[in-house]
């Protein structure tokens, strides 16, 4: 018999112990079922939820997704990469993508992740929840939340969500992207064209103070976006590199129309040809933000000026 397709809910807390007391109980169902289960919260929430599950926490695959999810746009494929680890069985997922602190552009980010995975695990054996602290969030996130979640918990009982409208919520995060005035640009028309792009990067990175670890992975996003550019969109790719707020800017713009909502979000297929140049960027970037329509599409990839705590490890 074939198990239901999948089940995405999310839950609206508004304290630790509610948080503790709704998690555990659906992380241990999923091992009484013996069903793999993968929880992804932000570092501060590992603490009690280990604590709640004592011995069992060994049974589950645990991550701080403050450092998985910083780029919201790599979320998924982590997630696809653990339910393709165990075909043939069901799987949990706890997954809060959203924390106090993110900015506006990060939020979006997350909400495009929430409507993108209902496509993804669409015919999957996959249970999913997704808690939201509804005492910190915004009022928007939570609304957005209700966009791209079927069933909403709160107070202890699932319902269904009227608003959800996975459509609706992938035109809400498919906006235009400002452009900065004082970029410094560089049109890639072919192949060859990639050195200049690079050189480009590469002077504007370094006159900032970029690291040299961060230097080469700013060349290597712009390369694959730029790659990305000539490959699919059949044109010239204008380039653009600026300062934003502690991140150095990487943005493609070309004549081309993005048609698959997955691209750069899925795993690499073991033996597979690629291409894979978006999930490089998504893999690479803290942020990653884009716009398509039939008349052409913008890529902005968001680098941390330098990454003390990379540098450290």
């Amino acid at each position: 018999m074939h198990s239901q397709a999948f089940d995405h809910s999310a839950l609206l807390y508004q304290s630790e112990r509610e948080y503790v007391d709704s998690v555990v109980p659906f992380v241990c169902d999923g091992l009484d079922r013996e069903q793999p289960v993968m929880v992804g919260v932000p570092e501060n929430k590992l603490v009690p939820l280990r604590d709640a599950l004592g011995d069992a926490v060994a049974h589950v695959a645990m991550a701080d997704i403050t450092e998985l999810g910083r780029n919201p746009g790599r979320i998924l494929a982590t997630q696809l990469a653990f339910v393709e680890r165990h075909p043939d069985r069901h799987v949990r997922i706890v997954a809060e993508l959203a924390w106090t602190g993110r900015s506006a552009s990060e939020y979006l980010a997350c909400m495009h992740h929430e409507a993108l995975a209902n496509i993804a695990f669409a015919d999957a054996e996959v249970t999913s929840l997704c808690p939201y602290d509804a005492s910190g969030l915004d009022e928007s996130v939570l609304a957005d939340v209700r966009l791209t979640h079927p069933q909403i918990w709160t107070g202890g009982s699932r319902t269904h969500c009227p608003e959800f409208a996975v459509d609706a919520a992938l035109d809400q995060c498919n906006q235009p992207l400002a452009t900065n005035p004082a970029a410094v640009t560089h049109t890639v028309e072919h192949p060859a064209g990639l050195a200049g792009a690079r050189k480009c990067g590469e002077r504007y990175g370094r006159l900032l103070g970029m690291s040299a670890d961060r230097v080469a992975d700013l060349l290597l996003v712009a390369t694959e976006l730029a790659t990305n550019s000539l490959d699919h969109a059949g044109g010239a790719c204008r380039m653009a590199f600026w300062y934003e707020g502690g991140y150095v800017v990487c943005e493609a713009r070309d004549m081309g129309h993005w048609m698959d909502p997955l691209a750069g979000r899925r795993p690499p297929v073991r033996g597979g040809a690629g291409p894979y140049g978006l999930f490089v960027v998504n893999a690479i970037a803290d942020l990653l933000r884009t716009y398509t329509t039939s008349a052409g599409t913008t890529v902005q990839a968001y680098l941390r000026l330098d990454d003390s705590s990379e540098a450290a490890s």
